[in-house]
């Protein structure tokens, strides 16, 4: 019989601090709740209250919780919660969440390629911003709430996912409601620290006073206050120590043994001779083991059955243990609910749970220790006879029975297989937790193989200390033995999350340990493996002495000739590497040689550099390695952007990155698509996508496209003459680490010597200029758009600091074939011709630098401003017009500073200057750049109709000579040659207008 109380009983204030967060987040102020309490203090039933609540206001409600079984399967808990609502409402079509879907396929089961290519293995960062960009939509017009029971018993990936929304949930219509034991764990850890930042409300649930013990039970027994015996009531509260769920258990044993019965009067109880037992956990024990010996022999099979397969269990592995057929199994089960015992679990048709944690534990703790291990071998012993496992957490199942059973060392071979499966999945964090119960387990002889797979799963998962430790402790095998071939493989993957961690120390002593393993002559496909990090090792920066002091320079100089010798070497290596890997029939490997080498390539020459990208691209597309397709997308659409300003194949990138829900390479090519825009002079777009993406890629720890996003916004602000924003953004830029990032050449050429230009600063920018090179010259750079390959030797040409020996060399380099660089080079050409008295040899570079500056506005036109003064100097080209040209675009900018030094060097000349009166917005730009003033725009209008200077004058009210004077200055500027076609010039421009 059951006693269930309808009502929740002490928790007034956990259900106001509910309800005030369920309508904060209706408010878009969201919220992180964690319920903190032993099992059965009422944590689910405070987080049930908190789901009606939301379903009375029509607020969506996602709801999962975790395994209980001890069996670690990674995301569980949010797998279900998305279940939970899509189930009954489907999946959500809101386009904002096309980029997102592929990586939260793997939560929901909708949303997976039908392909069956391999998706993007997402990190569990980019997985949890998927999530919160879903529960933002979902709660777009009412809020949402996400309710993650027991999450004491979740994976690590399943808590940082956690972690990242209670941390980022504040701005966002979103309650998260979490519950956990407060048992020491990641789980714990993270509700205290989330707590100690702010992001978090903890509530701690203590046990009932005894007035509200009286309290519950009057409601689970309907009865009214002091209806009750005080016999029956007396301990009660002591007994369940407070616990509600224990309450319930003790009420209801109470009414099974007759003890406590309803009468016509009210309630009767008997006292038991016995009395209770000495301590809560064997009062629930003898209270089960009372309920479970009235029930029919089948369902206490299949309840101890279940009990030792989990508190959750799946039918078909219960059918298999049981024997028993569908029609039977199915009714046992139904017995059992209808008991109260256990539920259908929400996450699975074939899965059924116990209606608490307690439950499963005091079955299996009314059995003798022999017993349990009987039922166990017997489990097991089902289970292979099947001839399979059951499902993909089968393993940890089996290790588990065989560990009930007795049998360690069989366990421990599961848990290791199990961990292996989890660690190829990506599950790294999972896959250390499994793995490490596996080595405390396993036998003298399989314990080294589990810690080099555990080792592995703790580098990938980030905890590299650990893994290098748990390497130091492995112990020697025989080179070049299989054994030996293995530990490589670990030493080799160790040493690649070394190497993206930029430890360089560690990730050679991984090398050289694979290395040694090998032997003097490595199988070629591990020489390839091993060729492809070492190559990579080479780019990573030399952290030592800089050659401070006297011998700066000459150590300076040797250690920029000790960085292209390993780049040489690191190039032999990576060409070696994607021969063999294609031999070898090893396309990941093939795709990260040819990756490396075009990074390399590229300081020979862009050709030789797209073409490693498109033999790297090839092999993804053959093998359907779509992480590598992307990669190779991105960087072959960064250098048609850098040798062209067209941004198509980036957009191509992008799109591919989206499909597959790589949002981290998604946000890298939204920077350099934010920097094309800036580039290009398409203000708003850059805007657009900076806003979008700056904030995210910081919340995903994606710390090389924050940089360069912001990067990409101080540049912006640069290009606009905006320095206050600039500085701001740099300022920024500083805060994520800029100082320690590679981008400073971009930071000082392209942003702030730019940006001194356009403040007409030109030592300032050169000395920008200067600083970069500087600064390359110390750390070899991968980035061509810092001013070293154009925008300097022109500002070295223009002070005579630079002749043509100089630009030659420059010229000469990869760098300068750039499309950004040619626009500047170019002019410094020109400028050269005109002083060796070449002038239709100036004209002709001008001509050609702007036909390379076209996609980029700011530097077509600077160009011009630059090139006049040279141009007035030495007597070539047509310097006015290019002063009016570029005087018309900056006034238009904004950019007050240029636009008042063309305005100053077209006085120096002679020619009229423009005025800037009200009414010049109107005058087209043909007009505008030929000089023409707004007071003679009007009069130039009024010549479509042919009118006299009398009827001109009375017009506009003014003189006739006034307008003779307009006329003439008219025909000047337009090049017309008399009143008539300057009548017919007007019409013409009249009829475009309409």
């Amino acid at each position: 019989m059951r006693a269930t109380s309808s009502v929740i009983v002490g928790r007034d204030d956990e259900i106001d601090l509910l309800g005030s967060a369920l309508d904060a987040a209706g408010r878009r102020a969201g919220r992180a709740v964690f319920l903190l309490g032993e099992a059965g203090i009422g944590k689910s039933r405070l987080a049930a209250e908190c789901a009606f609540r939301a379903y009375a206001a029509e607020v969506p409600v996602l709801r999962g919780r975790a395994t209980s079984t001890g069996l670690v399967v990674p995301f569980r808990p949010l797998a279900e919660a998305l279940a939970s609502r899509f189930r009954a409402a489907g999946t959500p079509t809101d386009p904002e969440l096309d980029p997102y879907r592929p990586a939260l396929a793997r939560l929901v089961p909708e949303w997976r390629r039908e392909t069956g290519a391999p998706g993007y293995p997402e990190s569990v960062v980019e997985l949890a911003e998927a999530l919160l960009r879903l529960l933002s939509v979902l709660g777009r017009e009412r809020g949402c709430v996400i309710l993650l029971e027991d999450l004491h018993d979740s994976d690590t990936e399943t808590i940082a996912v956690v972690e990242y929304v209670a941390d980022n949930v504040a701005d966002l219509p979103i309650l998260l409601v979490g519950t956990l034991r407060p048992e020491p764990g990641p789980a714990l850890e993270l509700a205290r620290s989330a707590e100690r930042r702010g992001t978090a409300v903890v509530r701690e649930l203590a046990p009932l006073g005894e007035a509200r013990v009286r309290e519950m039970a009057a409601a689970c027994l309907e009865a009214e206050p002091g209806g009750i015996p005080e016999a029956a009531l007396g301990g009660l509260a002591g007994r369940a120590g407070g616990n509600p769920y224990l309450v319930e258990v003790l009420l209801a044993d109470l009414l099974e043994t007759g003890r406590l019965r309803r009468t016509g009067g009210g309630w009767e109880y008997t006292e038991c001779a016995a009395g209770p037992g000495p301590s809560v956990p064997t009062d629930v024990v003898r209270s089960w083991a009372r309920r479970l010996e009235r029930c029919d022999e089948p369902v206490r099979e299949v309840l101890l059955t279940a009990a030792t397969l989990g508190g959750r269990f799946s039918v078909t592995v219960l059918q298999t243990v049981t024997g028993f057929a569908d029609r039977a199994l199915f009714a046992h089960l139904r017995s059992a609910t209808e008991a109260g015992i256990i539920a259908p679990d929400g996450a699975a048709p074939d899965r059924y749970a116990f209606r608490h944690a307690l439950t499963a534990e005091a079955l299996l703790a009314s059995l003798l220790p022999a017993e349990r291990a009987a039922l166990a071998r017997r489990a097991v012993r089902a289970v292979e006879e099947a001839g399979g496992e059951p499902a993909d957490d089968g393993p940890q199942l089996l290790g588990a029975l065989l560990l009930a059973s007795g049998d360690r060392a069989a366990a421990a071979r599961q848990f290791a297989r199990a961990g292996d499966r989890l660690l190829a999945a990506g599950a790294s964090g999972s896959a250390a937790v499994v793995l490490e119960r596996a080595r405390g387990l396993a036998a003298d002889g399989d314990r080294a193989g589990v810690t080099a797979s555990l080792a592995v799963a703790q580098a990938e998962a980030g905890r590299l200390d650990t893994a290098f430790a748990l390497a130091r402790e492995l112990p020697p095998v025989p080179v070049r033995s299989a054994a030996a071939g293995e530990r490589a493989r670990a030493h080799t993957r160790i040493a690649w999350a070394a190497v993206m961690a930029e430890q360089r120390e560690e990730a050679a002593r991984q090398i050289a340990a694979a290395r040694a393993l090998l032997g003097p002559a490595p199988l070629p496909g591990q020489e390839a493996a091993l060729d492809v990090v070492e190559g990579h090792l080479a780019l990573l920066p030399d952290r030592g002495d800089d050659g401070a002091g006297g011998g700066r320079d000459t150590a300076r100089d040797e250690a920029a000739a000790g960085e292209r010798a390993r780049r040489a070497a690191a190039g032999e290596r990576a060409r070696r590497a994607a021969e063999v890997a294609g031999a070898q029939g090893l396309p990941v490997v093939a795709c990260q040689a040819w990756q490396l080498l075009a990074l390399l390539e590229r300081e020979h020459g862009f050709d030789e550099a797209d073409a490693c990208l498109e033999r790297m691209l090839a092999i993804a597309e053959q093998h359907r390695l779509p992480v590598w397709r992307v990669e190779a997308l991105i960087r072959l659409g960064a250098n048609a952007f850098m040798r062209t300003g067209d941004s198509a194949r980036l957009e191509t990138a992008r799109a591919a990155a989206r499909e597959v829900g790589a949002l981290a390479l998604t946000q890298t090519v939204d920077g350099l698509l934010a920097m094309n825009a800036v580039l290009c002079g398409r203000w708003e777009r850059a805007r657009e996508i900076v806003d979008g993406s700056v904030e995210a890629s910081a919340r995903v720890r994606n710390l090389g496209a924050h940089r360069y996003l912001l990067l990409a916004d101080a540049t912006l602000a640069a290009h606009r003459g905006h320095r206050r924003e600039r500085d701001a953004a740099l300022a920024r830029l500083r805060r994520a680490g800029g100082d320690e990032s590679p981008l400073v050449p971009l930071e000082r050429g392209l942003c702030r010597a730019v940006g001194a230009l356009l403040e007409e600063d030109r030592a300032r920018a050169l000395a920008e200029l200067d600083a970069a090179l500087e600064w390359e010259s110390a750390h070899p750079s991968l980035y061509y758009l810092g001013g070293r390959w154009g925008l300097r030797p022109l500002l070295r040409v223009l002070s005579g600091a630079a002749g043509r020996e100089e630009y030659a060399a420059v010229a000469e380099a990869p760098g300068a074939g750039l499309a950004w660089n040619r626009s500047f080079l170019g002019v410094a050409d020109a400028v050269l011709r005109g002083r060796e008295g070449d002038p239709g040899g100036a004209a002709r570079a001008l001509a050609e630098a702007q036909r390379a500056a076209g996609p980029f506005p700011v530097v077509r036109h600077l160009a011009l401003r630059l090139a006049a003064e040279a141009g007035l100097a030495d007597g070539w080209g047509e310097p006015v017009g290019w002063l009016r040209t570029a005087e018309e675009y900056f006034h238009g900018a904004g950019v007050r500073p240029v636009a008042a030094a063309c305005r100053a060097a077209l006085r120096r000349a002679g020619a009229s200057v423009p005025q800037r009166r009200d009414g010049r917005d109107r005058i087209p730009v043909s007009l505008r750049t030929s000089g023409v003033t707004p007071r003679e725009y009007e009069v130039f209008v009024l010549l479509a109709e042919r009118p006299g200077n009398q009827q001109i004058a009375r017009r506009l009210s003014i003189s006739p000579r006034t307008v003779e004077k307009h006329m003439a200055s008219l025909l000047n500027k337009t090049g017309r040659p008399d009143r008539s076609a300057l009548c017919d010039f007007s019409a013409e421009c009249a009829a475009e207008a309409g």
